[in-house]
């Protein structure tokens, strides 16, 4: 069987893989950015020797029949958090910690699993204080949060980088369809209206659609459909952390795991391919209305079948900070190649029912201001008339004027 995700020695030995400097014997850790382990305490380097080897699909549905006929592989060390029930691995000298997904504490237990082994990962390349730059930054931005939570997160959340799960699904998609297009055209109609106390007899164009019955199939091959393998980060969180550039994956290497966590995938393989078929509906969806074309579709039914579908189960780095706060957990993270910052925080209703109280003041005014211009514009002269500009001739010299004139 294939040896667990994670730092499992491809020896077979359960203990996670350690790396000791050369010079003082202190554990090396991954540098993010190069390819490069880095000595914690002496600052002493190795570098990492790339794998040129390729990063080949594995055939689906053999996977399947193979994990279904395969026992379990027994007294594999792991982290699992009994709180949010992530399953973890820290280095080799730490049996227990904070779960970097919900802050509880985690403790080391030696549990059975039948995991496929990680394939490619995209390497650290966001150092922690950019991680922690941009997690400042985006934390800063969030107006509505608790004016407490900035300052607790800044002096309580710790990053942690932390490799996560993910499965990627390539496919070859035939649908076949049964729907109905539908075509614009315009007609005349003609329509009875009251116009100045009187009813009249008016004409317009009126749209209408003519449908049509009609059926088809639509071809789409799918690549690398990414699904997230964790169940304990909330996913409509990581997916906004989106694109991942894949095309820079690396073969599977222990030296880019040392110093980080990784968690081990807990959305099964047959599990990843249902979200990922649910990632491909919209767009196969899609294909079938501009194939019916016209100015409307209609899909009364789609049977589409799945060919040649492979995966690969790989590694994306984040940093990770998740803090409690007034009971309840809050979860942060970061692309670990881009900075992308995405995550779970409170709304103040304080702050929520004040913006509302200003947009009502600000919406108050500027209906005034409109009445206001609305009474002057009533008031304006029509043109050509004589505009006088608040004063007068005094009416007693236009008579002295008027009685000179008749006297002469």
């Amino acid at each position: 069987m294939q040896p667990e995700p994670g730092f499992s020695s491809p020896t077979g030995n359960p203990e996670p893989r350690r790396f000791p400097c050369a010079q003082c014997g202190a554990s090396l850790a991954y540098a993010p950015g190069v390819d490069t382990l880095r000595c914690t305490h002496c600052g002493h380097e190795n570098s990492i020797v790339a794998a040129n080897g390729p990063i080949l699909e594995q055939d689906f549905r053999r996977a399947l029949r193979e994990l279904a006929s395969t026992a379990p592989v027994s007294d594999n060390l792991v982290i699992h958090c009994d709180s949010c029930g992530a399953s973890f691995s820290f280095d080799t000298s730490t049996h227990a910690g904070l779960c970097p997904f919900c802050g509880a504490p985690a403790v080391a237990k030696t549990e059975q699993h039948r995991q496929l082994q990680v394939q490619a990962l995209l390497p650290f390349k966001i150092t922690r204080d950019q991680a922690r730059a941009a997690f400042r930054t985006w934390l800063g931005k969030r107006w509505f949060a608790p004016s407490g939570l900035k300052d607790y997160a800044r002096n309580d959340a710790t990053l942690a980088g932390l490799y996560v799960p993910y499965w990627t699904y390539d496919a070859e998609t035939t649908t076949t369809y049964e729907g109905e297009r539908g075509d614009d055209y315009q007609v005349q109609e003609t329509y009875r209206a009251i116009e100045d106390g009187k009813e009249v007899e008016r004409t317009r164009l009126v749209t209408r659609t003519r449908w049509t019955p009609t059926a088809g199939t639509v071809a789409r091959f799918f690549d690398d459909v990414l699904v997230l393998a964790s169940g304990s980060l909330p996913r409509d969180v990581t997916e906004r952390l989106e694109p991942w550039d894949l095309a820079h994956l690396t073969p599977y290497q222990e030296e880019y795991l040392s110093g980080f966590r990784s968690e081990m995938y807990q959305i099964n393989l047959e599990q990843g391919f249902e979200r990922a078929r649910e990632l491909m509906a919209p767009i196969i969806r899609r294909d079938i209305e501009r194939d019916i074309g016209g100015d409307h579709q209609r899909i009364h039914a789609a049977d589409t079948r799945y060919g040649d579908v492979s995966f690969k189960h790989i590694l994306l780095p984040v940093w990770m900070s998740a803090f409690r706060f007034r009971d309840k957990i809050y979860r942060f993270v970061v692309n670990g190649r881009t900075g992308e910052v995405q995550g779970e925080r409170p709304y103040s209703p304080w702050k929520i029912a004040l913006a509302i109280l200003l947009a009502a003041l600000l919406a108050g005014g500027g209906f005034a201001l409109w009445q206001r211009y609305a009474a002057v514009q009533q008031h304006l002269p029509t043109p050509g008339a004589r505009i006088h500009y608040g004063f007068s001739a005094p009416e007693p010299l236009f008579k002295i004027a008027h009685s000179k004139a008749i006297n002469a």
